[in-house]
C-alpha cells in the first residue's frame, strides 16, 4: 500500500511539473556559441547605467557555448571581440573598446592606451531589445580583425 501511494505522488508531481507549477523560469542571458573547430577567447562590451564597460576573457571550446552575461539584457546593442587561439586571427569590428591581455573588467572607452589598456575593435550585436540573445561564431577568423 505504501508503494502505491508513492507511485500516485510521483505521477501527480510529474503532471504538476508538466503543467508548469514546479518549473523554473527560463534564464535570460547573453550567450556565445563557438561553432568552429578552434578554441576562442571572447570579450564583451556594453553600456549600462554606470556607462561603458568591457569584460574578458571567456575561453570557449570548439563547438560549445558559454554565458557571457547572466540575467535579462538591458541594452539593445552589445559588442563582441574574439580571438582564435588555435589558428590565429580574430573576429572584430569598428566599435573601439578597451581590453588587456589578462582577465579584465574595464569601465570607460576613452584613452585606453593612456590608462594602460589596448584599444580593440569589437563587432556590434543588435539584440533587437530581446531579453535573451545568443551570438554564434562560425567560419574562419580574420587576421585583419573583421568578419
Amino acid at each position: 500500500m505504501a508503494i502505491r501511494s508513492s507511485v500516485k505522488l510521483l505521477v501527480a508531481a510529474t503532471l504538476l511539473s508538466g503543467a508548469g507549477l514546479f518549473s523554473t523560469p527560463a534564464s535570460a542571458d547573453l550567450k556565445l556559441c563557438n561553432n568552429t573547430d578552434s578554441r576562442v577567447g571572447v570579450a564583451v562590451g556594453y553600456r549600462d547605467l554606470k556607462g561603458w564597460a568591457s569584460e574578458g576573457w571567456w575561453n570557449v571550446g570548439p563547438h560549445s557555448c558559454e554565458t557571457l552575461l547572466k540575467g535579462g539584457l538591458t541594452a539593445r546593442y552589445y559588442y563582441i571581440y574574439a580571438i582564435d587561439y588555435d589558428k590565429g586571427g580574430t573576429w572584430g569590428g569598428t566599435a573601439k573598446l578597451c581590453t588587456r591581455d589578462k582577465l579584465f573588467t574595464i569601465r570607460g572607452i576613452k584613452e585606453c592606451a593612456a590608462r594602460g589598456f589596448q584599444q580593440t575593435g569589437f563587432f556590434e550585436v543588435d539584440t533587437k531589445e530581446e531579453p535573451d540573445w545568443t551570438v554564434s561564431l562560425s567560419g574562419s577568423s580574420n587576421a585583419q580583425g573583421g568578419s
